[in-house]
C-alpha cells in the first residue's frame, strides 16, 4: 500500500484503470465464444435480460442493463433484424415499446447455455474467486450509481 501513499496517481492503483483493463480483457474472451451464436457482447447482455423475462419494455431493459436508450435502440434493431426479437407498441401503454423474444431468440438460449462454462474455462480461475469478484463488482456498481 506504500506505493499508493507515495504516488496516489500511480496507474496500477487506479480503480478506473483496473476496471477498464479487466473489462476489455474479459469481453475479448467472449468474442470467439459468442461469434458462432451471431452475437456481440452487448447483444448477448440484451439476450440474457430477455431470457430472464420477455416481454420487457425498452425502458425496463435500459434500467436492467444500465444503458441509455440511444445505446440500446441500435442493439435491439440489430437483434430484431437477426430474427431474435420483435419490437412493438405495448398494448397496455401506447408510449412504451415492448420487446419480445421470437421463437428463434428462445431457441438461441439452448446454444448460449455453453457460454458461461467456456468463459470460466478460459479465465482459469477458481469459481470462488469469480464469485467474489462478481460480488465486489456489484457493490462497486451500487456505490457508483447511488
Amino acid at each position: 500500500m506504500a506505493v499508493a501513499q507515495d504516488n496516489p496517481l500511480a496507474l496500477e492503483w487506479q480503480v478506473c484503470f483496473n476496471l477498464a483493463a479487466a473489462s476489455r480483457s474479459v469481453i475479448a474472451l467472449y468474442r470467439p465464444v459468442l461469434e458462432p451464436l451471431g452475437l456481440t457482447h452487448p447483444q448477448y447482455l440484451v439476450m440474457l435480460a430477455l431470457w430472464e423475462k420477455s416481454p420487457r419494455t425498452v425502458s425496463e431493459l435500459g434500467s436492467e442493463l444500465l444503458l441509455e436508450p440511444a445505446t440500446l435502440s441500435p442493439l435491439l434493431k440489430r437483434l430484431e433484424h437477426a430474427g431474435y426479437l420483435t419490437r412493438e407498441r405495448s398494448r397496455s401503454d401506447e408510449r412504451a415499446l415492448a420487446v419480445t423474444l421470437s421463437p428463434e431468440g428462445v431457441a438461441l438460449r439452448k446454444k448460449a447455455l455453453a457460454v458461461p462454462g467456456q468463459i470460466v474455462a478460459k479465465l482459469g480461475l477458481p469459481l470462488e474467486e469469480l464469485e467474489h469478484a462478481r460480488h465486489v463488482l456489484h457493490r462497486l456498481i451500487e456505490a457508483a450509481i447511488a
